[in-house]
């Protein structure tokens, strides 16, 4: 039986909303309130530099009103390994982040990184505050992550999210299969996220070494129809059903959200 495998609960696109006409509502802090009664296991949430998501106000409120680990996304810029190094969240993710993207677009080059990023893992992990490099599933990557320290790794599952189902998916589920496998060889804890949701999160989950998925904008969004609890409530069971009976529809067919 594969270990356990965790749902984090991204709540930066209720950050976005709020943001769009200013004020206070709706309240991050809230969705992720509602996200932990709906069985979540943790809270993701990006602090950018350009502060479009969640802003610094809401780190200290969320860390105080819900006990469940807070996995921070980051650049690794000298400003926010500072901030996280004082906030001293459960986790911290290492993202690579442009001004002008609308969302993360890719995975972190770690293999081509130089002092800054391995400065930015010691700092951290010298906190106290767990690792992870968001990369894209290679080889090199991974061994990167591995020299620089970082015990955990988040693969990047746009490309395979993005695609329709077909060989190019299937190739995207392939690399992202060995790259699991290969980071477990590696002693590297294996996460992964970006654009997974009812019809791509069974195939991912189904991965055995595979321990924590982190999943948000979808989730936001169908929260629009059928609410938060309710939404996160559906993912986990599919997130359930894939671990425990893997061969089962492994490409999720038939999952898709009504």
């Amino acid at each position: 039986m594969p270990p356990a495998l965790r749902l984090g609960v991204n709540i930066d696109h209720v950050a976005t909303v709020r943001n769009a006409r200013g004020g206070h509502r709706p309240d991050p802090i809230r969705a992720a309130r509602i996200a932990a009664e709906a069985g979540a296991d943790g809270i993701t949430a990006h602090l950018r530099e350009d502060r479009r998501h969640i802003v610094d106000a809401d780190l200290p409120r969320l860390m105080a009103a819900v006990a469940l680990p807070l996995n921070l996304e980051l650049a690794a810029t000298p400003e926010m390994v500072a901030i996280a190094c004082r906030l001293r969240p459960h986790a911290a993710c290492l993202v690579p982040e442009r001004r002008d993207e609308v969302t993360t677009e890719g995975g972190l080059d770690a293999a081509g990184a130089g002092l800054a990023l391995r400065d930015a893992v010691a700092r951290l992990g010298d906190a106290g505050v767990r690792v992870s490099l968001f990369i894209d599933a290679e080889p090199r990557q991974l061994a990167a992550a591995r020299t620089l320290g970082a015990p955990v790794v988040e693969l990047h599952t746009g490309r395979y999210c993005d695609t329709v189902p077909g060989p190019e998916r299937e190739a995207e589920l392939a690399r992202l299969r060995t790259a699991a496998a290969d980071a477990d060889r590696l002693g590297l804890e294996c996460h992964a996220g970006h654009g997974l949701a009812y019809d791509t999160v069974a195939a991912v989950a189904a991965i055995p070494t595979m321990r924590e998925l982190n999943i948000g904008h979808f989730l936001i969004g169908e929260a629009i129809f059928v609410g938060l609890g309710n939404a996160i409530g559906r993912m986990r069971a599919l997130m359930t059903a894939a671990r425990s009976n893997p061969s089962a529809d492994p490409a999720g067919h038939g999952t898709a959200a009504q």
